[in-house]
């Protein structure tokens, strides 16, 4: 190491602005080291991630947990129902869970559907609670659904039926009925909607749910 006292003044002074300078470019450089190391980690990370080889991407494609159920397989021949439409009403065959659609010629917000399930379909407490639950309604006990319960006979057998409409301004209306088959299928027939026009559209709904039959 040099001693400074072996050059003059001036010199010293340079000498020792050099070593202050020197040391802040050495701790600059560490500190950018040091940043680069960090962006060198967190860069390869998220690459990483995306890759598709990557462990945790054989799950990707599948239903997330409490997701959708794969769709049944659809009944046919003497294990379908049959029904006659309204003047007016037409079907469009559904997709997946539904298994027909129904429009009808009323203005305004409002669907009918229809669902059908093997077995009893979680029974008929649990599925008459969700479907309140959809209109923003609490659920009910078995004394309240054998109270709500109307039987609406048809040539496939009795119906389960039910009216609910939602609390509120905006009130929503859901007329729902469901029927056990043979085959051991549970049907499910909902009209749903703005109260207004399901209440125009339920006197047709009914005779759909009267004309129902096993051919």
């Amino acid at each position: 190491m040099l001693k400074t006292s072996m050059f003059p003044r001036h010199s010293r002074s340079f000498i020792a602005k050099a070593s202050f300078l020197a040391g802040t470019g050495l701790l600059a450089l560490a500190v950018g080291c040091g940043r680069d190391q960090v962006s060198h980690y967190r860069v390869p990370k998220e690459a990483v991630a995306d890759h598709p080889d990557h462990p945790g991407h054989e799950m990707e494609g599948m239903p997330p947990a409490g997701g959708d159920m794969p769709a049944p397989p659809r009944p046919a021949g003497a294990g379908a129902l049959k029904w006659s439409l309204p003047k007016g009403w037409s079907e469009v065959p559904g997709e997946g869970m539904r298994f027909a659609t129904f429009k009808s010629p009323i203005q305004g917000r409002h669907e009918a559907t229809v669902v059908v399930l093997p077995g009893a379909a979680g029974g008929e407490l649990a599925n008459v609670n969700r479907w309140r639950g959809q209109i923003g309604l609490g659920p009910i006990d078995e004394a309240a659904l054998a109270a709500a319960r109307v039987v609406v006979k048809s040539k496939a057998g009795a119906l389960n039926v039910y009216d609910f409409t939602s609390e509120g301004q905006a009130k929503s209306r859901m007329v729902a009925g469901l029927i056990s088959t043979p085959d051991g299928n549970t049907w499910f027939l909902k009209l749903t909607g703005d109260a207004g026009p399901v209440a125009k559209a339920k006197p047709d709904f009914m005779r759909i749910l009267e004309s129902l039959r096993l051919d």
